[in-house]
């Protein structure tokens, strides 16, 4: 039985970009700092880039979420959709970072997930109820 779509509010994906955007300046600064020190990156995958993700909505459910309007079950609903998402995701950051045949690190990951994350959200709640 297929589940109805999740209804995510403009304000909602707001706030998502804005953690998303976090992350992502996150990943950039561990970057030039690993390079400044000479340490090579990791391997980092999109799946990581959601649990990274999650794992702020989380923190910042628990200290702010209600006095910024995310509402309840929010972290649930989360789940769910980057469970909906997440083979989707996978395979167009892998296609869109191996392009050119470069290996594409955090940063460019995160960004990469985080923007197909947010179309699918979008597209969810375009379908409507």
């Amino acid at each position: 039985m297929e589940q109805p779509p999740i209804m995510i509010s403009g304000h909602v994906i707001g706030l998502l970009k804005e953690y998303m955007r976090d992350l992502v300046e996150q990943a950039a600064q561990e970057s030039r700092a690993e390079e400044q020190f000479g340490f090579r990156s990791a391997p980092y995958r999109s799946d990581q880039a959601i649990s990274d993700l999650l794992a702020l909505l989380d923190d910042r459910i628990e200290s702010e979420g209600m006095q910024v309007g995310l509402p309840e079950n929010f972290l649930h609903r989360m789940w769910s959709l980057c469970n909906d998402a997440s083979s989707q995701i996978s395979e167009r950051v892998w296609l869109e970072g191996h392009i050119d045949n470069l290996v594409i690190g955090k940063t460019q990951t995160r960004e990469l997930t985080y923007r197909a994350l947010i179309e699918f959200i979008e597209s969810r709640s375009r379908e409507g109820p």
